[in-house]
Order: C-alpha cells, then sequence, then structure tokens
C-alpha cells in the first residue's frame, strides 16, 4: 500500500505545544524507527522563529481507507488468550500515552507519537474480507478477538460502522468474538451482541485503567471517562452479556493504588472476570511515555521510570514471553498477589468468559445449492 506522508513538521524530541495538540495524549511527533531523516523547524533569529502551530495547524483526526488484502490476524503467542483477531483500524484517536500498537505506526511511515493518533487508517473492506475468510473450505472457528491491538470502538467508528458490520457478518454465521474496549459506543451495537450472548457467541471486556477522572483525561484524552466505563459494564450485565474488567496498565507508582478500587467498582457493576497487564513500553514509546510522564506527573516521572525498571531487570521494557505482561521482581510480584485477592474478594473468579464454537456455520449464498445429506 502507498501512503502519501503530508508535509508536516516533526522533530525527534520536540515538544509540540498544548494549544496545538488539545484533546492529545502525546507530548512529541517523532519520526519512526524506519525514517531516514528528521524535520526540525528554522530558527529564524531571535523573536523570528516559527511557532509549530503555524508550522502544522490545528492536530485534526485525518481517517485514511486501508488497502488491506486480508483481515484476520493470527499468532501463536503464550502470553495471549486468543489466537486470532482483527483490528478495523490502525492508530487510535483515544490518544491513550502507554498503548504498546502506537510502536506498529512507523511501518505505515507515521510517527508513534501525534501521528498515531490522529491519522486513522479504517479498513472497509473488512466485513466482505471477513465474509471470504470464514466461508473458506479449511476454516476452522475459534474465538476471534475484536480489538485487540486498536480500540474497534474509538470515536472514528462513529461515522465509519466498520465494527458493527464485522459484528453482522459474525452474527450471520454464529461466529464467537470476544471484544477489548474503552468505550460506551459499545452498546450501540447491543441489538447484535445480546442475542449473541444468548448463545453463547460473544463477550466484552471493557478497560478501566483508573478511576481518577483528572488522571484519565491526560492519560487517556479522547476515551470515555471513567465513570461511564464502569456504567458501561453495568449495561452489558443487564442485558445479560458476560462482561469483564481488563485493569490495564498498571503502571507502577502511578495507578497501581487503584486496583482494588477499580475491581469493586467494576464487579459492582456486574463484571464476571478480571485480567490486569503490567505497562509495556516497546521500541518508541518508551520516549514518548517518558516526555509525558515528565510534562504531566514530574513529580513522579523519575519514581516512575525507577519502578519500571525494576520490573524488567534494569530495563525500561523486556519482550520475553512469559514476562512481558507481568514483569519480574518484588514490585511485580507484589502487585500480582494483590490483584489476585481482590479478583477473589469479589468474585472475579471467571477465568475466561464462555464461547461456543459448535454453532458455527456458512450461511448459503443466493443461487447456493442446497445441501440434503451432511
Amino acid at each position: 500500500m502507498t501512503v502519501e506522508i503530508p508535509a508536516i513538521v516533526e522533530a525527534a524530541a520536540m515538544e509540540v505545544r498544548r494549544g496545538t495538540r488539545r484533546g492529545r495524549g502525546a507530548v512529541t511527533n517523532p519520526a519512526g524507527r524506519f525514517e531516514r531523516s528528521r524535520v526540525v523547524p528554522l530558527d529564524e533569529g531571535e523573536g523570528q522563529e516559527r511557532s509549530v502551530e503555524e508550522e502544522i495547524g490545528p492536530l485534526r483526526t485525518i481517517v485514511t481507507p486501508d488497502a488491506t488484502k486480508s483481515i484476520i490476524a493470527r499468532n501463536d503467542s503464550p502470553d495471549v488468550p486468543f489466537d486470532q483477531s482483527i483490528n478495523p483500524y490502525r492508530g487510535c484517536e483515544h490518544g491513550c500515552i502507554y498503548c504498546f500498537a502506537r510502536p506498529s505506526h512507523a511501518y505505515l511511515g507515521f510517527s508513534p507519537g501525534l501521528d498515531f493518533e490522529t491519522r486513522i487508517f479504517s479498513k472497509p473492506r473488512a466485513p466482505q474480507l471477513l465474509r471470504d475468510e470464514l466461508r473458506k473450505p479449511g476454516y476452522r472457528c475459534r474465538v476471534l478477538a475484536l480489538g485487540s491491538n486498536t480500540d474497534p470502538y474509538q470515536p472514528v467508528e462513529k461515522r465509519h460502522r466498520i465494527t458493527r458490520q464485522i459484528l453482522e457478518v459474525l452474527a450471520e454465521h454464529r461466529h464467537p468474538v470476544s471484544i477489548v474496549t474503552k468505550s460506551e459506543l459499545v452498546l450501540r451495537d447491543l441489538d447484535i451482541l445480546k442475542p449473541m450472548a444468548a448463545c453463547r457467541l460473544a463477550s466484552v471486556f471493557v478497560s478501566v485503567t483508573t478511576l481518577d477522572p483528572g488522571l484519565a483525561r491526560r492519560m487517556e484524552p479522547r476515551a470515555a471517562t471513567p465513570a461511564r466505563r464502569v456504567g458501561t459494564i453495568r449495561r452489558l450485565s443487564e442485558a445479560g452479556i458476560p462482561v469483564g474488567v481488563l485493569a490495564s496498565p498498571m503502571i507502577l507508582g502511578l495507578n497501581d493504588h487503584e486496583v482494588e478500587r477499580i475491581l469493586k467498582a467494576c464487579a459492582d457493576a456486574g463484571a464476571r472476570s478480571a485480567a490486569y497487564i503490567l505497562l509495556r513500553l516497546p521500541l518508541e514509546l518508551k520516549d514518548l511515555f517518558g516526555d509525558w510522564l515528565r510534562e504531566n506527573e514530574p513529580l513522579k516521572a523519575d519514581r516512575v521510570l525507577h519502578l519500571i525498571r525494576e520490573t524488567r531487570g534494569g530495563e525500561l521494557y523486556d519482550g520475553a514471553f512469559g514476562r512481558r505482561m507481568r514483569g519480574t521482581g518484588a514490585h511485580a510480584d507484589l502487585l500480582r498477589k494483590r490483584f489476585e485477592v481482590a479478583r477473589r474478594r469479589f468474585g472475579l473468579t471467571d477465568r475466561s468468559l464462555p464461547h461456543d464454537i459448535t454453532r458455527f456455520r456458512v450461511p448459503p449464498r443466493p443461487g447456493d445449492q442446497i445441501v440434503l445429506f451432511d
């Protein structure tokens, strides 16, 4: 796929001013790791330097169709509970500063910083590609994870409705799906999810990182407020949809003290299961998160980064299977024990929400010959 990259000002360690990036998460917009050049603002002399605002203007969201030819991503990681997933969008307008998917934007020639949350790639062909995939003779039904990388219900979904169309295809084929989201927009699709859940074909995990609305506004600027996420859990539970809470990521020294409160609030709202992931900082995300910390939590920044290293063998990231999701060391062990105690205390004991893969079918198309005998 060829993407025309608009000319914008970008600098490897340059802060983009608050007025320009209002409602955005990243502080900087560094070039991706595959780029050979860096663009920096020209200093035209004292009092003559041009502002970043004059160079790039307001940071509006730009959505570009992605000419993808396949839609189901497969993995064999022992750290995740699924082996196939769908992401209707690349990039995420929620702007969560900690998002481990940010470095993937470098493959598109864009920055994992502000570009990740302002330059979104949609997959309008996803529903048809999925239908074609499910009809292949060799396809074997397994639970599909929807939103494993970027949120399927991010704000652009209101207009593009790709996630809803994907759900319609899955419902038509009686295919089980597990959704992860921060958005109350998932409630729009109750008319699809409710009958699917009644047949054990759908479940939802709602990501709740903090109950502090101020921290959430800074850390996840365009995601639903914590109160709305808890309310979404309540509405899903009342509709009979199995729902869990993903208390993730846990960031030592920043939000880990909330883990018990998060689990209690979500259990009271009807969550049946819980999981968490320790903060991950692969590739460019290390610097992006560090820049954000120093601007938004300057008094905590050094301690938070120190605690991260304590759980990653002295580094800011350890990508080894078995360690990357939970970390190592005394601080990681204590968090793991606290989580397990709270999970049992509040009854969030369902290890996995139920899905029935035996209901899968390939519905006949117009003109297909009716099969009388199997």
